[in-house]
């Protein structure tokens, strides 16, 4: 008898297992910079490494995942075996770090090393959640990404609550964690029963994706998106120093985590959302949101009593459209390249996100953070734009 609507839900341990799985992964992305200030002394940096340690990851995201949907690993390889493998991996080269403080390639080469490997933890992750759920698949996703931004804000609630302990320590435990999470992914959750058959290794596969309209509009919605959230993730720290001076670094640390962690809000919340409204909405909601945050920072960062507010509200919705693209482009993608399309879209998403990482560190060298942000609004609107095909239908 053939599979149809009947199939069983998934069991109840799958999504908490899944969620816990990639915030644990994904907490290996910014665990380079929760340490920075020992790394800076350790390799005498200047205040750039910031910007540059974050775009080695970026870049080695980026190499990743164009490496990973080339040979279509998401859609031929067991998705549980390549997370496992990818999480183990990256938690070794996160803990390697130790032994290469004293260099500046070293560290770099390792930091671009766990970029390439958080290739197979993120769009992995998704295409897992993916092959459990379909008709909740913006929920399911909006915790899947919920995750990735609790894990990203992670190493900030580390850095500013046990800024006492040993650098080491944190990296250790960052390392364990993320081992932990792909050992539990590989045991507790199997392929789901909406797995697609694998597609057989093609270079049309990435054009073939492409083909498809409405996937094409969700991209570049994504893309949008994308121009803005990293740039700002990466540049809060120094904005709540620069307009609350005096403000201890382990305070810094812990309103860092906040702003950033509001994204999961964003992502739960338009998950259930878009059960009603449908990812589309939700996403040009929140997409339209966040760009209008873009605008409104050059009067804002210029009040220090609005600053944490304001930052915690754009926090919210700078991330909380990304799991809706997500959504949309499994849904729009042809059923047997799901994790290449969703591979390939990602990379593409990282590598604008190393242009604005770059643009905003150059702007401010000669001008105030209110005056610089306003440029990320660029992305927003491009993408706004792109999502007209997904509103209409």
């Amino acid at each position: 008898m053939p599979q149809t609507a009947t199939l069983a839900p998934a069991p109840a341990r799958i999504l908490p297992t899944i969620v816990f799985s990639q915030f644990a992964g994904t907490s290996l992305w910014f665990a380079g910079n929760a340490v920075l200030p020992e790394l800076q002394a350790s390799l005498q940096l200047q205040e750039g490494a910031f910007a540059l340690l974050t775009s080695a990851v970026q870049l080695g995201f980026i190499l990743g995942t164009l490496c990973f949907a080339f040979l279509a690993l998401a859609d031929r390889v067991s998705p549980r075996l390549l997370f496992l493998l990818c999480a183990l991996l990256g938690a070794a080269a996160n803990a390697l770090v130790l032994f290469s403080a004293t260099s500046v390639a070293g560290v770099l080469v390792l930091r671009g090393i766990t970029g390439f490997l958080l290739a197979g933890i993120y769009p992995v992750g998704m295409k897992i959640a993916a092959s459990w759920y379909s008709g909740k698949l913006g929920k399911a996703i909006g915790y899947l990404v919920g995750a990735l931004v609790l894990g990203t804000a992670f190493p900030h609630l580390l850095r500013g609550l046990g800024a006492s302990l040993p650098w080491q320590s944190m990296l250790l435990g960052v390392s364990a964690l993320a081992a932990l999470g792909g050992v539990l992914m590989y045991v507790l959750v199997p392929d789901g029963p909406y797995m697609a058959k694998g597609a057989t290794f093609r270079v049309g596969n990435i054009l073939e994706i492409f083909r498809v309209r409405e996937l094409r509009a969700a991209a570049f919605g994504y893309f949008g998106h994308m121009w803005e959230l990293y740039a700002f993730w990466a540049f809060v720290p120094y904005v709540l120093a620069h307009v609350l001076p005096g403000t201890s670094q382990g305070q810094l640390s812990v309103y860092s985590f906040y702003v950033i962690a509001a994204g999961a809000v964003g992502c739960i919340s338009g998950g259930y959302l878009s059960q009603r409204w449908g990812s589309g909405r939700v996403a040009f909601v929140q997409l339209l949101l966040s760009g209008v945050c873009c605008v409104l920072s050059v009067w804002v960062l210029q009040e220090p009593a609005l600053l944490l507010p304001f930052l915690l509200f754009w926090g919210v919705v700078v991330a909380g459209d990304s799991p809706q693209f997500s959504a949309l482009t499994a849904r729009t993608a042809p059923p047997q390249l799901v994790g290449t399309a969703l591979t390939v879209v990602t990379s593409l998403g990282f590598a604008i996100t190393i242009g604005s990482i770059q643009l905003l560190g150059h702007l401010l060298t000669f001008m105030a953070p209110h005056s610089v942000f306003v440029f990320l609004a660029v992305g927003p609107v491009a993408g706004l734009l792109a999502m007209r095909p997904l509103l209409q239908k």
